[in-house]
């Protein structure tokens, strides 16, 4: 394995020599052995005469007024976008808190917007709780992009290198490029034709592959990134009576690279690893109502999910009087198998919510690191409560969120164990960079 890791330093270097060779930074290059010229003076430099636009019509009067209209528009437009500063953001929160708490004593009994329950997105994309799931990769760069893009950029990353390192780039591609069945059948095969080459280097049966072969056919000849990894090895393709063979010689190997390296590879090479960024969100009270997600947050595709929904609805209409205990508990854990990813938000006694994404085998103790990195104070003793299970103790930290059953979406209470309650409402808990996050409904 640290002959991909030495690889991918590499590129990284690579990527950053050529950022500053691009950069401002860097002079005009010059041969070694030329004669040393001087730096032109400011009074020497060429001159170029000042770009004189062509003259236009002048405008009608009509096209005056609408002009000055439209400005009028964006004036009157601009001055009412959203104040970020800490009080203009804790004023907001406070007045609607008061709506909040003045709504509930209108409407006692009626349940809250912000439950666990949930729906797929197939509607208003303007009322999902997010835009998506993204991710990083910071083996190539410091993006933050959904997975079926990163899937796009890696493939074209791991094909810009073949060139240079056709050998570990092959094996990168086969693992990254390709199912992973067919990926592990391919990976075992070749592993097999190159083991019997370094215990058999002189053996002619093990010097030529049939292209034309059964086994060779389905499981490595059209499999991205196979026919690189022979060709690094020293197979090429030539015609033996008039069927086309892999041909070994020792002299076509890769440069640098022997076999028993390249059996290393395969055997070591990964899917290149992409982290779930948080996509963090800063909420205000009337923020926080939006629960639909997207659809990268179910297993299931937007079609299935409805029918499913179908069915269980049905399911329940015919059999709601006799459903047992167990056939609930049944329902419940299939419900949640729907999912892949947890929205999970953080309320705040001054009314801001703090919202991330999570997987949903991520556990309770990641949810607490999390909130840890949005105080100004890291070092806080808080606490996490549950709506429906509860203060949030030492004994679930190990637990998943899975385990806990917080998903699709669940909201979690913070409080200050050190600060009594009637004063946490006037003080601001996060990072005051986190509040240029709240943006204006």
């Amino acid at each position: 394995m640290s002959k991909i890791k030495k690889f991918f330093s590499r590129k990284k270097a690579e990527a950053a020599f050529k950022l500053n060779l691009t950069g401002s930074g860097m002079g005009t290059g010059h041969k070694l052995n030329s004669p040393k010229q001087e730096t032109p003076s400011s009074s020497s430099r060429q001159k170029y005469e000042a770009y004189v636009p062509p003259k236009r019509n002048e405008i009608s009067n009509e096209a005056r007024a609408a002009a000055s209209a439209a400005l009028a528009r964006i004036d009157k437009k601009t001055s009412r976008e959203f104040n970020t500063s800490l009080s203009a953001v804790k004023a907001q929160a406070k007045r609607e808190l008061e709506a909040e708490r003045r709504q509930r004593e209108e409407a006692m009994g009626t349940p809250s917007t912000t439950s666990t329950s949930t729906s797929a997105s197939g509607g208003d994309t303007r009322n999902l709780a997010c835009e998506g799931v993204f991710f990083r990769c910071p083996l190539i760069s410091e993006e933050i992009l959904p997975k079926s893009v990163w899937k796009v950029r890696i493939k074209e990353f791991l094909y810009q290198q073949l060139e240079a390192d056709r050998g570990l780039t092959a094996c990168l591609i086969i693992h990254n490029c390709n199912v992973k069945e067919k990926a592990d059948e391919c990976i075992a095969t070749l592993i097999r034709y190159l083991e019997n080459l370094i215990k058999n280097p002189e053996e002619e049966k093990f010097c030529k592959i049939r292209m034309s072969n059964k086994i060779f056919s389905e499981k490595v000849r059209y499999v991205e990134g196979a026919l690189d990894v022979l060709q690094a090895a020293g197979f090429n393709e030539v015609q033996i009576d008039g069927e086309p063979f892999l041909l070994w010689t020792k002299e076509q190997t890769e440069k640098d690279l022997d076999l028993p390296t390249l059996v290393e590879a395969l055997k070591s090479s990964e899917i290149i690893p992409l982290e779930l960024d948080r996509n963090i969100k800063v909420l205000l009270p009337s923020q926080a109502c939006r629960v639909a997600l997207p659809d990268e947050f179910y297993r299931l595709s937007p079609e299935e999910i409805k029918k499913e929904q179908q069915l269980r609805s049905e399911a329940i209409a015919q059999s709601q009087m006799l459903r047992t205990k167990a056939m609930r508990e049944r329902e419940e854990q299939r419900n949640l198998r729907m999912y892949r990813y947890a929205l999970v938000r953080v309320k705040f006694p001054n009314g801001l919510f703090i919202q991330g994404t999570f997987n949903v085998y991520e556990k309770i103790s990641d949810v607490f690191e999390f909130v840890q990195s949005c105080l100004a104070d890291e070092s806080l003793d808080f606490s996490l409560v549950s709506n429906s299970d509860g203060k949030l103790g030492d004994e679930d930290l190990e637990k998943t969120l899975y385990d806990c059953k917080l998903i699709p979406n669940t909201l979690l209470l913070f409080s200050a164990n050190d600060t009594p309650a009637p004063l946490q409402t006037d003080i601001n808990y996060l990072k005051e960079d986190l509040l240029m996050l709240v943006q204006a409904m």
